[in-house]
Parts: structure tokens; C-alpha cells; sequence
């Protein structure tokens, strides 16, 4: 299979021979709509290719390629009155450095629109003129307004691809300058007021804008209050990324040439990279449509092994940049949700359609900005407000890499990366724990010595996990039910890594109040515990697992270690 990871462009992953994942039915969807559309989804999802395939689809200068293009697709069984009859406006906003300032955002956005409307005049034959007229205006709402004065008498289709990209930049770093970009006044909101004023004339005809998060809604919104944000329609909850039925037909050539059975890899690749659920009532969640690909393309078909890393260096880096949102608003009411979500599996918030930042950022603002960057996602609804989790491993993976920076930052201490490689290394190859544990009292010393946080077990078992998902050895599983008993941490085999030992490990947390008799009771509560846990199928049939009972009170630890379980020796 050629696997088009990475390609966005719909002619090349046609004519190219990729695979391609069928979204052209949403198109009537999308016309049954309304004209004036936004849809919003997390990074790396899938976006700009379904915004190539409407370009395709709409513009005139393809028509002679219709059947070529689509003949073999939904669409292309049952086409809308609409194809191939708009000539088509693209613009795209990422790439601009936000780095300088005002006037430097302003010089680059400029530029872009520079680009996009020369190439638009060029390649529907409009005099030179046009183009130097447009040039020579210098703002970007000047630049518009003309190009609509001079488009007058035509019917076109705008679509605007990343449209929040730089502005995420420019919150993440400054919030004033994003309420001077964006906000009453800024030249922002003044560019898409002209957009409003060439709908009212019926030069735009039609418009779909794809980004990720709503924060320019209220700029784009205040100038142009006829669009219809679609993100959160029960409707278009699978319109962009992959479902179930799509991922299994990706994954059945895998499964036909390599010993693994299909239903083993859906169930990893679920674990890793599905979750995604962007109306409460929507019965299917949604895969990270690049997160798969990048699965299947890197998939080892000789050796029949998953890639390695199981995260394309490129999504991780692009997450990475996202977490700076973090600092957004009151960094130490953000890093509570942070713990909460970590520690509790959930939080709970009013989602908000748009946001209004004069007005303030609070937890609802935060924790909705969290779920269209995909960091969390709907489970489900109470009267209070939506319940969010975490969308699967990948992302929990993010989140405990975060959570140590922000330890370290917060405390001023250093939790050294290779020290821990290469503990959770002999823990894998040789079952010996004690450099892990050496690694964890010293992490427990300098939070201690800081009173950093307030030491509990869930607090411990937390430090534990972060200090585990720094390395790439283990599937860690926490508190994972099985029989109704919850296990607090499970090392299991992560493929393509073969490893000697797996691991269960139970913590217990003994106050220092309680002196020996608390910390007794303690391990032996601990020790009954693991032994239970040792006689539940599930755990029995884990190959070389190795079970480990850790007592501490958060300054020292006392380490357990039983024998294997039959069979599993």
C-alpha cells in the first residue's frame, strides 16, 4: 500500500495511487449545512487534505477532471449541482513567525495574503493590473476589500486552512499582543469584516474554514456573524479523522501478511491513537487520522513489527509546541488541572463554542482550549457540565513528559532523563528495581524538602508513573480493572520491544504519624493485595511478570518483591 503520510495535497494522492480514506460524502453534508462553515480539529488530524479534496471538488478550472478525480468516490457516484463551479479562493495562515512583534505579524500576514491572491489572479487569467493594485494596498483588510471591489459580478468559493495557526503562537506567548492582533480594532478582525461585506454583495458565495481552536471565533465572528461553527454538530463528529470500519480497513493488509491477527492490531492501534469524541451524543470516537497513517506506513512488514517510536517525531514535536498553551491564563490553576487530570482520570467543565479573552481566561476556558487540541475529549455529560479524559496513550504519554517539566520548573530540581533509561533498563532486562527506586527517593527528597506537594499515595503513585513515561521500555497501565480490583501500575510488553520481565507494582503510603505499627499494617495490606491481584487470570497469564510492593511515606521506600506466579516462570 502507498500510505499517504504527510500528503495533503488530494490530486497527488489520487493520481498517485495512495490510499485513500473515502470522506467525499460529508460534501453534501456540508451543503446541506449552510454556506458559511467552520470546522475545527485537533493537530495532525486530517485537515488540510479534506479542505484539498473541497478545492478540488468546487473549482472550475478541474472540471474536465471530475470523473478522473472522483469517479470512484461517494461523490463521484451522486455529485451535488455545486462541482466544479466556483473558481476557488485558498488561503493558508501557518508558517508566520510571530516571534517580532505587531508589525512584523502584520508584514508576514500581508505577504501571505500577497501570495494567495496573486496566485488566484494569476491562475484564473485576471489582468496584471489587479495584481498590482493588491500589492500595493498595506493592510490586510485593504488587500480584501479590493480584491472583492475587483471580483464583483463573480460567485467564488474561499477556503482558509489553518486559520488560528499563528494565533495560537502569538496567545501562547503574549496576551496582550493577542488581544491587539485579534481584538476591536486589530487588523484581524477588520480583515474578516470585508469577508461579511462580500457575502452581503454575493461575490462570496461560499466559505469553509478549518483550524484548531475557536480563540478567533470572536474576531471572526464580531465582523462576520453568519458563519456556523459545525465542530461540536453531532452530525460532522467523524467528518475528519478515521472511525472504526475506516482503521480496520487500513490494518487488514497488515494483518493478512503478518502473523497478528486483525483484532490484535485494532486494539493497539485503539489504545494509542482513538478517543477522540467531539459531540456528547455521538456513539463512535474518532482516530488521529495522521497517527494511524504514520502507524501503517512505518509498520515493519518483514519483521512484522510495530514502528518504533509508536509516535512520529513530528506529531510529538508539534504536540510539544501546543503544550505552551499551558501558560495561558493563571499557570498554577492550569498545572491543577494538570494534576487532577492525572491523578483522577477526568475533570469537568462548561465547554465553551467560543472565547472572549477581554473578558478573562478561567477553568472552563482552559480545560475547553485543552479538548479542541485534542488533549482531552467528551466521555460524557452531567448537569453541571461535560466530563472530560484523557483520548488514549499517546496523549497520556504527553501529559506525564509535561507534568515532570513543570515539577522540575515549579520546584527547582532536576529529575535527570538518562539515569532513568537506564533504571527502568535493568528493571526490564534483570528485574532488579533498586536503581528505580534510588531515582524515586531522590525525587521524593527534593519535593519533600520543597513541601511541594501534599504528600499523599495517589501523590507518590503519580511521580512513579511520570518518572516510568519518561522512557520508551513499557506499556504502563494504571489502575487498570480487572475483576473489580485495580492494580495501581502494570509494565507490560511494548511492541516492537521485546523485554525479559514484566511488572505489577503496588504502592502504599504510610503517614509518618503513624510510626511502625501504620507502616506495618500498611505492608501488610499491601502484601494481601498482590496476592489477590496474582491469582486473577488475566494477571497469571502475563509472561515473566514479576509483582513488587512498594511502602513508603514519601521520604523512604521499603521494596517487596514476590516470586513468579505458576506458570509464569
Amino acid at each position: 500500500m502507498k500510505i499517504p503520510y504527510g500528503e495533503s495535497n488530494f490530486k497527488t494522492v489520487i493520481s498517485g495511487g495512495y490510499v485513500y480514506v473515502d470522506k467525499t460524502a460529508t460534501i453534501n453534508q456540508l451543503e446541506e449545512a449552510g454556506k458559511y462553515l467552520f470546522l475545527l480539529r485537533p493537530r495532525r488530524f486530517g485537515k488540510s487534505l479534506f479542505l484539498s479534496m473541497l478545492e478540488y471538488y468546487y473549482d472550475v478550472a478541474y472540471r474536465d477532471e471530475f470523473d478522473t478525480l472522483f469517479g470512484r468516490l461517494a461523490i463521484g457516484q451522486n455529485p451535488t449541482p455545486l462541482r466544479n463551479s466556483y473558481q476557488v479562493l485558498f488561503m493558508d495562515f501557518s508558517g508566520i513567525d510571530t516571534d517580532e512583534g505587531h508589525d512584523t505579524i502584520l508584514q508576514r500576514i500581508n505577504e501571505k495574503l500577497d501570495s494567495h491572491l496573486q496566485h488566484f489572479l494569476r491562475r484564473y487569467a485576471y489582468p496584471e493590473t489587479f495584481q498590482r493594485e493588491v500589492l500595493a494596498k498595506t493592510s490586510p483588510a485593504a488587500k480584501m476589500q479590493h480584491f472583492w471591489d475587483v471580483m464583483s459580478g463573480q460567485k467564488l468559493l474561499l477556503l482558509i486552512d489553518e486559520y488560528d495557526h499563528f494565533a495560537n503562537s502569538i496567545l501562547a506567548a503574549d496576551m496582550k499582543l493577542f488581544l491587539r492582533v485579534m481584538g476591536k480594532g486589530g487588523f484581524v478582525r477588520s480583515f474578516y469584516e470585508t469577508l461579511k461585506t462580500a457575502t452581503q454583495r454575493g461575490t462570496l458565495d461560499r466559505l469553509f474554514v478549518t483550524g484548531v481552536t475557536p480563540i478567533m471565533l470572536d474576531s471572526m465572528t464580531s465582523g462576520f456573524n453568519i458563519g456556523q461553527n459545525l465542530s461540536l454538530h453531532e452530525g460532522f463528529n467523524e467528518a475528519i479523522g478515521f472511525t472504526k470500519t475506516e482503521v480496520s480497513g487500513l490494518l487488514q493488509p497488515l494483518a493478512d501478511s503478518c502473523p497478528v491477527a486483525l483484532e490484535q492490531l485494532l486494539a493497539d492501534v485503539t489504545r494509542w491513537y482513538n478517543g477522540y469524541r467531539f459531540n456528547i451524543k455521538s456513539p463512535e470516537t474518532v482516530y488521529n487520522a495522521n497517527m494511524v497513517l504514520y502507524f501503517v506506513k512505518n509498520f515493519d512488514l518483514r519483521r512484522c513489527a510495530y514502528p518504533k517510536p509508536m509516535m512520529d517525531e513530528n506529531i510529538a514535536s508539534d504536540y510539544g509546541k501546543i503544550m505552551g498553551m499551558f501558560s495561558i491564563g493563571n499557570r498554577d490553576e492550569n498545572f491543577a488541572v494538570l494534576d487532577e487530570l492525572i491523578n483522577q482520570g477526568t475533570v469537568q467543565a462548561s465547554q465553551r463554542r467560543k472565547f472572549e479573552f477581554d473578558k478573562g481566561f478561567d477553568r472552563d476556558d482552559f480545560i475547553s482550549l485543552l479538548a479542541y487540541m485534542g488533549f482531552v475529549t467528551l466521555q460524557n455529560e452531567t448537569l453541571s457540565g461535560e466530563t472530560f479524559v484523557i483520548p488514549n496513550y499517546a496523549i497520556r504519554e504527553f501529559y506525564f513528559h509535561y507534568f515532570k517539566v513543570e515539577l522540575e520548573r515549579r520546584n527547582q530540581i532536576s529529575i535527570p532523563n538518562q539515569a532513568l533509561r537506564l533504571a527502568v533498563e535493568k528493571l526490564a532486562l534483570y528485574a532488579d528495581i533498586q536503581p528505580l527506586m534510588d531515582e524515586m527517593v531522590r525525587a521524593l527528597q527534593l519535593l519533600s524538602n520543597r513541601d511541594a506537594m501534599g504528600m499523599d499515595e495517589k501523590h507518590v503513585k503519580v511521580l512513579l508513573l511520570t518518572l516510568l513515561y519518561q522512557t520508551q521500555i513499557y506499556f504502563v497501565q494504571s489502575e487498570r480493572e480487572l475483576n473489580r480490583r485495580y492494580p495501581d501500575i502494570l509494565l507490560l510488553e511494548r511492541n516492537p520491544i521485546a523485554v525479559p520481565h514484566q511488572h505489577l507494582i503496588e504502592l502504599k503510603y504510610s503517614k509518618k504519624s503513624d510510626k511502625d505499627a501504620g507502616w506495618a499494617a500498611k505492608k501488610q495490606e499491601g502484601i494481601e493485595q498482590v496476592q489477590g491481584y496474582l491469582q486473577l487470570p488475566e494477571i497469571a497469564a502475563l509472561q515473566n511478570l514479576v509483582a513488587w510492593l512498594l511502602v513508603t511515606d514519601g521520604e523512604r521506600v521499603e521494596v517487596v518483591n514476590f516470586s513468579f506466579p505458576e506458570g509464569n516462570a
